[in-house]
C-alpha cells in the first residue's frame, strides 16, 4: 500500500473514531448547532452507520439536505441522569407538568408546516381538554405560559421549530404575542428513540400507573432478539418463539456495550451472569477491546467494571468534578466523608456534612441557607453522584462505590470568600489513579 493510501486509511479511522464520540455526546446532531461536526458525520455517514449497527444495535440516519443527524440510543435500563432541560441560565430539569406539554405539543405539530404560537396554544388547549386523563392547559396563567415556552424552546434547540417571526418568550409577558413558525415534521419524527410506540402498547389510562415499569420495557421490546426480551429475559408472550444462540449473542454483545460506550463506568456487580461470561470471554474481550479502538477510548479494566476514557473529551456531555452548580461542588466537598465510611451514611449524616460544608464557606450557597438548606444541599449533592455512578443507595444508607475513590479533595480553604463578598474559594481536586488536577472553587450561582 502506497504511503499516500496508508494516510487516507488513518485519516478516515480517526474521522469515524471523532464521529463516533460526537454522536455518542450529541445524538441529535444538526448543521445548524454544529456544522464541522455535521459535515464530518455526512462524509462518514456509511462507516458510522455499520459500527453503531454492529456494536450497540443502534440505527444512525443522516439526512444531508435537511441537515441533521440522529442516533436512535435505545437503553433497557430506565434513566433519569438526563433529564429534559429548560433553555435558561441554570438549566432546570423539566417537570411533569412540561413533559406532558411536550406530548401534547409535538402530537399537534406533526399535522403542521407552519404555525403561529397562538394557533397552537390554541390547539393544545383544545387537546388537553378532550382527554380526561391530562389537566387542561390553560394560557391565561403565567405559570403555564412558562411551561409552555419552555416546550418550544426545547423543541427549537432540537430544530424541530424555527421561528420565522417573532421570539418565542414574550409569550411569557402576553397571550397576545405574535410568533411565527416553521416545522421540520420530518426531525419531530425521528426524536423518539423507542422501537415500539407508545400507543403501539394500547393500555387503558387508568392502567397505565400500575404498570408503567411494564410499559417502559415494552416500547424497548426489539424483534431482531427473537424470544429474548428488552431485558434478555425469555419473551413472556404466549406463543413466542425462543430466542436461537446467534439472537441470544446478539443480544448480549449490545446489551454490554450499550451500557459502556452510554454510561463510561460499568460495574461486574450490574451485567447478568450471561452478560459478565460475555464480556470475559475470548471472542467478548476481543469485540470489546476492537469496538473501543475504533471508537478512540481508552479502555480500563479493574476488577470491579470496565472505564472508558476519552483523552480529547469529545463524547462527554456531563463533566465531574464541574463547579458549574453549587450542587456539583457539594458533590465533590461529600465524597470524602462518604468514601471514608465503608458501611456508608445515613440521611442524618449526610445533613450533618452539609451543614459543615455550609460554616465553613459561610458566603457559599446562598440558595441553601434556610432552616432545611443542609439537607437540601446533601440531598442535591447525592443526586449528582448517583448520577454519575459513584454512589449508590442500599439500607437507607448512601454507600460509595468504586469509581469515587478515583476522587479526593486535596484542600479546600473559605478564608479569601470571608475576606470579600462574591470571590471563589479555592478547591484543588487531584485523582487518586491519575496526575490530573483542576482548580475551582464553589459556585455562587446556585441552581434551581
Amino acid at each position: 500500500m502506497s504511503t499516500l493510501a496508508n494516510q487516507l486509511a488513518v485519516a478516515e479511522r480517526e474521522e469515524v473514531a471523532r464521529g463516533i464520540r460526537l454522536l455518542l455526546a450529541r445524538p441529535l446532531l444538526t448543521e445548524a448547532a454544529d456544522p464541522v461536526g455535521f459535515e464530518l458525520v455526512r462524509r462518514r455517514r456509511e462507516p458510522l452507520a455499520k459500527w453503531f449497527d454492529y456494536t450497540c444495535g443502534w440505527n444512525l440516519v443522516v439526512e444531508p439536505r435537511r441537515g441533521y443527524a440522529r442516533l436512535a440510543k435505545i437503553r433497557t435500563h430506565a434513566d433519569s441522569s438526563r433529564p429534559a432541560r429548560r433553555q435558561r441560565s441554570h438549566r432546570p430539569p423539566f417537570d411533569r407538568r412540561r413533559y406532558v406539554l411536550l406530548c401534547v405539543t409535538a402530537a399537534e405539530l406533526l399535522s403542521m408546516s407552519m404555525t403561529t404560537i397562538g394557533l397552537l396554544a390554541g390547539r393544545v388547549v383544545q387537546a388537553t381538554a378532550a382527554d380526561q386523563a391530562l389537566p387542561a392547559f390553560d394560557p391565561v396563567h403565567r405559570p403555564e405560559r412558562m411551561a409552555f415556552v419552555d416546550v418550544l424552546k426545547l423543541l427549537e434547540s432540537y430544530g424541530v421549530l424555527r421561528a420565522v417571526d417573532g421570539a418565542t418568550e414574550a409569550y411569557v409577558e402576553s397571550v397576545e404575542a405574535k410568533v411565527l413558525y416553521g416545522v421540520d415534521t420530518t426531525l419531530l419524527m425521528r426524536l423518539p428513540a423507542a422501537p415500539v410506540g407508545a400507543s403501539g402498547l394500547a393500555v387503558p389510562p387508568d392502567e397505565v400507573p400500575t404498570g408503567f415499569e411494564g410499559l417502559l420495557t415494552g416500547i424497548v421490546r426489539e424483534r431482531r432478539y427473537g424470544g429474548a426480551a428488552g431485558d434478555g429475559t425469555a419473551e413472556e408472550t404466549p406463543g413466542a418463539a425462543a430466542a436461537t444462540e446467534p439472537q441470544r449473542n446478539l443480544w448480549l454483545r449490545h446489551s454490554v456495550l450499550r451500557r459502556l460506550f452510554d454510561d463510561p463506568v460499568v460495574y461486574r456487580v450490574d451485567l447478568t451472569e450471561d452478560e459478565l461470561a460475555y464480556v470475559t470471554s475470548l471472542t467478548g474481550r476481543q469485540i470489546l477491546r476492537r469496538s473501543v479502538e475504533q471508537a478512540g477510548f481508552l479502555l480500563e479494566e479493574r476488577a470491579e467494571g470496565f472505564l472508558l476514557v476519552d483523552p480529547d473529551a469529545i463524547a462527554t456531555d456531563v463533566r465531574f468534578p464541574d463547579d458549574t452548580s453549587t450542587a456539583r461542588v457539594a458533590a465533590l466537598l461529600l465524597l470524602e466523608p462518604v468514601c471514608a465510611a465503608p458501611t456508608g451514611l445515613l440521611p442524618e449524616q449526610l445533613a450533618e456534612a452539609g451543614a459543615d460544608l455550609l460554616r465553613r464557606f459561610p458566603r457559599w450557597a446562598k440558595a441553601y441557607r434556610s432552616q432545611d438548606g443542609a439537607a437540601r444541599l446533601a440531598d442535591d449533592a447525592v443526586r449528582v453522584l448517583r448520577d454519575m455512578g459513584l454512589i449508590h443507595r442500599t439500607g437507607g444508607r448512601v454507600v460509595a462505590r468504586p469509581a469515587a475513590h478515583r476522587y479526593r479533595v486535596a484542600e479546600a480553604t473559605g478564608a479569601d470568600a470571608d475576606r470579600k463578598a462574591g470571590q471563589r474559594n479555592s478547591v484543588t481536586r487531584s485523582e487518586a489513579m491519575g496526575t490530573e488536577a483542576l482548580d475551582g472553587g464553589p459556585y455562587e450561582g446556585d441552581e434551581q
